[in-house]
Parts: C-alpha cells; structure tokens; sequence
C-alpha cells in the first residue's frame, strides 16, 4: 500500500493515539447490542499494549452534531472494553483539553485510555486544524485503525496527520485495504457485485465505477425502483429518487455498451406499510398495485440472483434486499445471504445492515471477509481514492 503498519514501529514507552471505529449500536438503556466494531480493533490495541505502548484511543459514535449528548458516550464501549482486554480501561472525559492532557501524561507502558465521543465536538467533522493540532499533541505516533471512516476527511483521521511525527495503518485497517485492492486490481472472474439498501443517491457513483470493473451488476433493496422506473414500470409507492431516475437509465445503458449483465428483481414482497404484521403479497415488477409498496425482493428474483452469482468466482455484497428488520420482509436478504455464504467463490461483504443480515443467518464464517464498513467499502471498490488511506500513503 505504501503506508506503514504498526507492526513496523517502535511502540515502546511512546504514547500510541488510535482511530479505532467504536461507534457501535446501543439500546434505550445505552447497552451495547453488538461488540463486533470492538472486537475488530482489539488485535491492534492489544499488540500496542504488549509491546509497551502507552494506547490512546479515540472514535466517536452517533449522530450528536457537536453537542455533548449522554446516550452517545463512549463509557459502555470502555466498559466492555476492559472485558474484552481483561484490563482497566480509563475514560476521558472530554477528547481534548487540560484534563485530558493531564491524563495522558500519567499513562504507564501497557495502559490504555479511551476518549470521549469525538463528535461531541463541531471541529472534527469540519476537519478543524485547531482541533486535529490538539488531537496530536497526545501523541508520539498515530495509528488509523478506522476503515469504516476513511471515505470522510476529518480532524481525527486526515486533519491530525499534518501533526504527528509518525503516522501508520492498524491490523483492521490494512487487512480491508489489502483484500478490497484484490477484488479492484487482479480478480478471479466472473465477478459480481451484489448492490442494496435503500437509496441509490449514496451509491450513484460508486455503481457507475462498478460497472467498469464487475462483469454482473445485481441491484436489489428499494434503490432497484429507481432502476425499475426508469423503464417505464409502475412501482406502486415503492421508494423511489426521481431525480436520479435519468441517472439510473444512464447507469443501465453503460452496462449494456461493457457487455456487463444488470440484474433487477422480478417479482416483489408487497405491503401497505413498512410495519410488522402487515399482509404481504408476491407481485411481478409489471404489476405492483398503486396502492402497496415493494419491500423485498420475491421468490423468482431470489432464484434469479441465486443463478447469476452460481458460475461466479469473485462475488462483492453490500446492501440488503428488502426491510429486512422487519420478518414480514427479510426472506430475500436471508436467502441471498445463503447465496453468497455457500457459493464456490471469493466473497466479500461490506455494510453494517448486510452484516447484521449475514450473522442473522448463522452463515458468516462461510465469507472468506467481512469488511466493518459500508460506505468506505463501497467507495473504494468503486474506485474513489479514501482521504482516510491516502494521507497515510508515504
């Protein structure tokens, strides 16, 4: 990659700052419902603490728009941390500021302190100089273990580099790089992307780069009724962008002229509302009632995908087939998470919804790799350069 890893450094009795992705999902009582986030870092923090070092580790969490919101503090991830670690971990009341500085100071080799929310200051998503200048001021050495934010330049993960004296890659961050640079460089083909989720003005894009590497593009998820309508289908109240609907047609034409082959769902989970307990009916594309909506892919778009990705050797999935929270609307996703986990292929999933789908099916270690991010995973395998990796390129 050209960057340096940890591994390369000499961590001992340096005061180590890491950009670790904590921001995991909590419930109404700020309980941490899945630890996969935590435990995706912990390889690189607990090599920092064998060898010495003196962790520092900052991630935000949420949404707070730079306010101090309680339910978004980091103290659930410190608690389960020090579980995880089998060590204390301290919590810092704040990311930057005397008390925090004062708390760095007093770390011994081996100790491991976690910052408060990142966000609950405005500066960082600004990528504030003043702010990523405090930041490194913790530090002897930077290490950027977050890929999930890579796509984002901000203080904590871009700003901070202009700063710090020595700057490398974490285990979690080099490990999505490397696997996602073979899928881009040198594939085993054919190779198909597998595209969700429900909005197509996130991946516009990316799905446009796509089509310049994939040879089979599947686009499922409410995004696909955007795609659906721009030939000419009533979709019913299916979500849909209309702005993008050109777009999407355009999309289309460029896969046909590259010879890749695009996939839409055929049929539809129909329903009123996007609630529990609905009455759900099956529907082909063409005949989607003006009065229901698609909220997941049917069983002859499930067997249509399916047989798509049989004959590949390289299959890419981000983004699920339908409302998959709600029961009424998951089976597509579960089957296509069956589809890609048993397939004779490389694969790959990015996403957190996707790899909720996939763990849901009790099928996630038949994935050669799961990627911790959604956008930054999407964005790079389309092709775009991550602020995030590149700042740490010599």
């Amino acid at each position: 990659m050209g960057i340096e890893s940890i591994q390369d450094l000499d961590v001992k009795d340096k005061k180590v700052l890491v950009r670790v992705d904590f921001n995991v999902p909590l419930d109404d009582s700020c309980a941490i419902i899945d630890d996969a986030r935590i435990r995706a870092a912990l390889p690189t923090i607990e090599h920092a603490v064998e060898k010495g070092a003196k962790v520092v580790l900052m991630s935000h969490l949420g949404r707070p728009k730079g306010k101090v919101v309680k339910s978004m503090s980091l103290l659930p991830v410190a608690r389960r941390l020090s579980e995880l670690l089998g060590t204390s971990v301290n919590m810092a009341p704040d990311c930057i500021g005397e008390k925090v500085q004062k708390m760095v100071a007093g770390l011994q080799p081996g100790d491991v302190l976690l910052l408060e929310n990142l966000r609950f200051h405005i500066e960082e998503e600004k990528n504030d100089p003043a702010f990523a200048k405090q930041l490194a001021s913790l530090c002897d050495l930077f290490v950027n273990d977050a890929f999930a934010t890579a796509h984002r330049a901000h203080a904590s993960n871009v700003g901070i580099c202009s700063y710090v004296k020595q700057k490398s890659a974490g285990f979690l961050l080099q490990r999505e790089v490397e696997h996602i640079n073979k899928v881009i460089d040198n594939p085993e083909r054919p190779l198909a992307a597998l595209v969700g989720g429900a909005k197509v003005s996130g991946k516009l894009e990316v799905l446009e780069n796509l089509v310049d590497i994939v040879d089979k593009l599947i686009i499922g998820g409410g995004m696909a009724y955007t795609f659906v309508k721009a030939l000419d289908q009533k979709i019913g109240k299916s979500l849909v962008e209309d702005n993008l609907v050109a777009t999407a047609l355009k999309i289309m034409e460029k896969a046909r002229n590259k010879g890749v082959k695009l996939y839409l769902p055929v049929d539809c989970i129909c329903a009123p509302k996007i609630e529990h307990g609905q009455k759900t009916e099956i529907k082909t594309i063409q005949e989607i009632p003006s009065e229901l909506m698609a909220l997941d892919i049917g069983p002859a778009s499930v067997t249509l995908f399916a047989e798509a990705l049989a004959d590949c050797a390289t299959i890419v999935w981000n983004g699920p087939m339908g409302v998959f929270e709600i029961e009424e609307f998951s089976t597509g996703t579960t089957q296509m998470s069956k589809a890609v986990a048993l397939a004779d292929a490389v694969t790959i999933v990015g996403g957190g919804d996707t790899d909720a789908a996939l763990h849901k099916s009790g099928l996630a270690d038949k994935v050669d790799f799961v990627s911790t991010a959604g956008g930054a995973f999407l964005e790079m395998l389309g092709g775009k350069a991550l602020p995030g990796v590149v700042v740490l390129e010599d």
